[in-house]
């Protein structure tokens, strides 16, 4: 049996045959998984949303995940909140400044979400001048 892939045009029309519909959420900042003594955060999250007839919805979720103690919980969701910049601008900042994660985010926040700017801070307190 050959089996040909389906274009993601062909699969909505054949799941919509069979009455299942796949719609993307938008607009979501984080998703909690509440593990009970822990939770976990997915920052930046796709969700898509999936539903048949008289089934309950099925949440498929990607994103970037960090597990915390539920009593980290409330400083976690506070800093996602209040971080406006991207995965990749914090990334950028690692590498281009030679620092650790949790430094380019201070230094990312510390410039509004400039990257240049953050990156100056990075040299100047290398360099001591801050």
């Amino acid at each position: 049996m050959i089996v040909f892939p389906l274009s993601p045009r062909e699969l909505r029309r054949q799941l919509r045959r069979l009455g299942i519909s796949m719609n993307e959420l938008s607009g979501v900042k984080s998703v909690v998984i509440d593990l009970g003594t822990e939770e976990i955060i997915i920052t930046n999250p796709q969700v898509i949303v999936i539903s048949g007839p008289g089934q309950q919805k099925i949440y498929q979720i990607v994103g970037t995940e960090s597990k915390v103690p539920k009593e980290g919980v409330s400083e976690v969701k506070e800093s996602i909140t209040k971080v406006e910049f991207s995965e990749d601008d914090i990334k950028f900042v690692m590498e281009q400044g030679g620092v650790d994660r949790v430094t380019a985010i201070q230094a990312l926040k510390e410039a509004g979400g400039d990257i240049a700017k953050a990156l100056l801070i990075i040299e100047e307190r290398k360099l001591g001048r801050s």
